[in-house]
């Protein structure tokens, strides 16, 4: 108990009723090129549409990495995606000037909120081609008439309540940010956003008390565009407060003029080039473990470099694993040659058991440009285990029959024969074959480890990674402790609980804890050191069925021959 320097009576509270955590298993982690978006920044991505309206539609240079993330959310609905810097990569800006703003977190950093005239009034959100498509067009109560745009509010702007209560007035503005060639659309001209009523004072407030200072509005709201300067024929007082500011005479804001700087044309934005070390870059982002959680790794249409890389990187994670497949050469267009190029593939990928190859390349449908594309499948495979996740747990594997079902393919490059499939599994790699009437199918569950073990098997090396994240985290409040009988007991009885009940889920046959004197010596003990050996008996996946159909005389008993072959 705490030392008291008086009577009295002191109540403290200790709590022994920490418990092993649940881990997720199932987050997808991507890096590469897309149309819009964000750039070397973490989204996370639920679904296809929340993919097309964060990162753009696919087009003919980054179809093969956007299908692998439209795939794997296809399984399910948790996929961290980093799009990755290019070279030559930059925002459409009002004067068609050069800029790069990443991320909304670059807009503040380096605009800070002020003017950066040297790129016109306003910037694309986000970098990209994508963004010269967007016109921007604002009036004020001075060039209302007559604006193209004016059908589509409902009046002229001109003196706020908020303005007028401090005796200033035609703060009023409205804003359109208009498709101007319909690639958002489909239709040249459409009002993509509009903005009524904001105001030319940064000291502006709505009826309810939110700001209301075009500037802010835009920063806060816009799916499109940046601001990055007032107009320069109309820069006298717009920024100013309506109270106490220095404004035009008689506090009037000074108008915008008449089809001057009202209509504004983005232009400059560029895709840039996208090379493996920018992938890979982006893939840094998901280091350290304890910066991010993720899971499944996608590594979509990956060289042996970027696969490399990322192999580095779940081998130091320990948390993760990569799913990698072969080059669309190898498959798609070598007829009769596949496994040999397919093994060539391979072999330049490192042994490690926190690496899942798949087999193939598969033809699927795509819907926003209507064409058939060919696709990787390491977006599926990964989607297979966090599938397998929902229905069964980590420890299960994700191919065959029950749960190796690929989705959204119309074919696959090839279909391989027994002779192909033994070819490859004996390299590690997990052959995806197409059975008549029963679809396309994941059939095989090998890690790229080349030695025989345990940790061959995907079911496996996910059975281990649950067990050794979760245990970890537990173990942290053991830290600081003594490393007495006391803590090493509320060890066991933190672990032994959670180990049975993945025994009971068959993720294994069975398990022993030791934290005792015999692992802590006097030694360890001294070095500040805890050990705690856990031992474990992983469950096995079938791979093999042997069936042995015996045909027996009429006169013989079973028992003569049962057991004999």
């Amino acid at each position: 108990m705490a030392f008291q320097l008086s009577a009295g009576v002191n109540v403290s509270e200790i709590d022994l009723t920490t418990i092993v955590p649940s881990v997720a298993t199932s987050i997808g982690a991507f890096a590469g090129p897309f149309l819009w978006g964000p750039i070397d920044e973490i989204i996370t991505i639920s679904d296809e549409v929340q993919l097309v309206n964060t990162f753009g539609k696919p087009d003919s240079s980054s179809y093969e990495h956007w299908f692998t993330c439209a795939n794997f959310l296809s399984y399910t609905s948790n996929l961290k995606i980093v799009r990755a810097k290019g070279s030559g990569t930059f925002n459409a800006t009002a004067n068609g000037t050069a800029v790069l703003i990443k991320n909304d977190d670059d807009w503040l950093d380096n605009q800070q909120g002020n003017a950066v005239g040297a790129y016109g009034q306003w910037a694309a959100r986000y970098a990209g081609a994508l963004g010269n498509s967007i016109k921007v067009s604002m009036c004020d109560a001075n060039n209302f008439t007559g604006w193209t745009y004016a059908s589509s509010f409902t009046a002229a702007p001109g003196t706020s309540t908020y303005a007028a209560s401090f005796g200033s007035s035609n703060d009023e503005i409205h804003i359109a940010v208009v498709d101007s060639t319909g690639a958002w659309s489909g239709t040249t001209g459409t009002i993509l956003e509009k903005y009524a009523f904001v105001s030319k004072a940064s000291d502006a407030k709505d009826d309810s008390g939110n700001t209301n200072f075009y500037k802010n509005v835009i920063a806060a709201k816009s799916e499109y565009i940046w601001w990055v300067s007032h107009p320069a024929a109309a820069n006298v007082g717009l920024g100013n407060t309506a109270f106490g500011g220095t404004i035009a005479a008689a506090n009037t804001f000074k108008q915008l003029v008449a089809g001057a700087n009202s209509v504004l044309q983005l232009s400059g934005g560029a895709d840039g080039t996208i090379v493996a070390a920018n992938i890979i870059s982006g893939f840094d982002f998901f280091d350290p473990a304890e910066s991010v959680d993720i899971s499944l790794v996608l590594s979509g249409p990956a060289t042996a470099a970027i696969v490399t890389d990322l192999t580095t990187m779940v081998e130091t994670r320990k948390d993760c694993v990569l799913f990698v497949s072969p080059l669309k050469t190898d498959c798609v267009d070598n007829a009769g040659s596949e496994v040999t190029a397919i093994t060539a593939t391979r072999a330049t990928f490192t042994s490690s058991s926190y690496v899942v190859m798949d087999s193939n390349w598969k033809y699927q449908y795509d819907k926003y440009n209507d064409v058939y594309r060919w696709v990787p499948l390491n977006g599926d495979i990964a989607g297979l285990c966090a599938k397998t996740d929902l229905e069964r747990d980590a420890w299960f594997s994700p191919g065959g029959l029950n749960r190796g079902q690929i989705r959204n393919a119309i074919k696959l490059a090839f279909n391989p024969t027994k002779t192909n499939r033994d070819n490859l599994y004996i390299k590690g790699i997990n052959p995806v074959c197409s059975f008549q009437g029963e679809g396309i199918v994941l059939f095989g569950d090998k890690t790229l480890l080349n030695k025989p073990s345990a940790f061959d098997r995907i079911n496996v090396r996910r059975l281990f990674i649950v067990l050794e994240k979760a245990i970890a985290r537990a173990a942290r409040y053991s830290l600081f402790e003594f490393n007495d009988q006391f803590t090493r007991a509320q060890f066991v009885n933190l672990v032994e609980p959670f180990l049975r009940d993945i025994q009971g889920r068959r993720g294994i046959t069975d398990f022993r804890v030791v934290c005792d004197t015999s692992n802590n010596t006097g030694e360890v003990i001294d070095r500040n050191e805890f050990i705690g050996d856990i031992y474990i008996k992983p469950a096995r996946s079938i791979n093999f069925i042997q069936l042995n159909f015996v045909a027996v005389r009429t006169g013989v008993s079973f028992d003569e021959v049962v057991g004999k072959f």
